[in-house]
């Protein structure tokens, strides 16, 4: 029997490099590994369309709007009603656990809706190749142990995470593995970037699935040029270039994370599908 994987897509009709990149990944791991996979792609807020609990992994896209506004929405109940599927199947199959993986958006709206953490407008727009910092925990995390600290990633956000409830996350045996560019300067709450929930389910903030290609493409437009001019100034604007080609940066984010999590999520099933 195949492996199979959904792909949550919450960008609601939005164009976007996430799904692409997404798709670019599932793809390249089938081939790499030579693996019987198959994926079906959800759009969870357009059509409210929903994966069932056929699938061994989950990943759940980036998407635009407030992680707030939607609460309670129809596409917000499908969505839950799968994810708390997911959650109940893990707890009576300890040894076959389906794996979920949370990008921007719906790591936004995951913590908000289990009480895991706040959700807060930036004063800004967070937008580029941004520095993130690890914390004790996430140096030992097993997805981000092949990433130096700091390491780099995509970030794209209007919201954020902050006042994580940590006795919350740690009951469930999980950490925040992340948050952003450590500055003790700056009395601002550092966002929380990353959080292992448990063993099965894991989310970030920043866009992992971001490759340095499409984001060059991106930031070449005269638009996007002329808005992180605007905004972040010019010296930043090439600084964000500059970091898409270095090897230890996005594109050494882009080939670890979401890689090393479909093998760890897949790694019992794997042999058994391998052609």
């Amino acid at each position: 029997m195949a492996i199979k994987v959904a792909i949550l897509d919450l960008y609601e009709g939005e164009a976007n490099e996430g799904m692409r990149c997404i798709i670019q990944l599932v793809r390249q791991f089938k081939n790499d590994y030579r693996l019987d996979l198959v994926y079906d792609i959800f759009d969870v807020r357009l059509k409210k369309e929903i994966a069932d609990l056929s699938y061994d992994v989950y990943i759940s896209s980036g998407g635009p709007g407030s992680p707030v506004e939607s609460m309670g929405s129809d596409w917000e109940q499908n969505y839950f009603g799968l994810i708390d599927g997911i959650r109940k199947f893990n707890s009576q199959n300890p040894f076959e656990r389906k794996s979920v993986f949370l990008i921007c958006h719906s790591f936004q709206i995951f913590c908000r809706n289990y009480g895991y953490a706040q959700i807060k407008k930036r004063r800004s727009t967070a937008f580029g190749v941004m520095q993130i910092d690890k914390t004790k925990e996430g140096k030992n995390e097993v997805l981000l142990k092949n990433l130096p600290n700091p390491f780099y990633a995509v970030d794209s956000r209007d919201y954020q995470i902050v006042q994580p409830n940590e006795g919350k996350i740690w009951s469930g045996g999980g950490h925040i593995v992340c948050i952003e560019k450590d500055r003790p300067h700056v009395g601002l709450e550092r966002a929380v970037m990353a959080i292992r929930f448990d063993e099965s389910f894991f989310g970030v903030q920043f866009h992992a699935e971001a490759d340095s290609d499409g984001m060059y493409k991106y930031l070449m437009t005269d638009q996007k040029k002329k808005d992180v001019i605007e905004n972040h100034g010019e010296k930043k604007y090439y600084q964000m270039l500059q970091y898409l080609n270095e090897p230890d940066k996005i594109k050494l984010t882009y080939k670890t994370v979401v890689p090393g999590f479909l093998k760890i999520a897949l790694q019992s099933k794997m042999s058994a599908v391998m052609l």
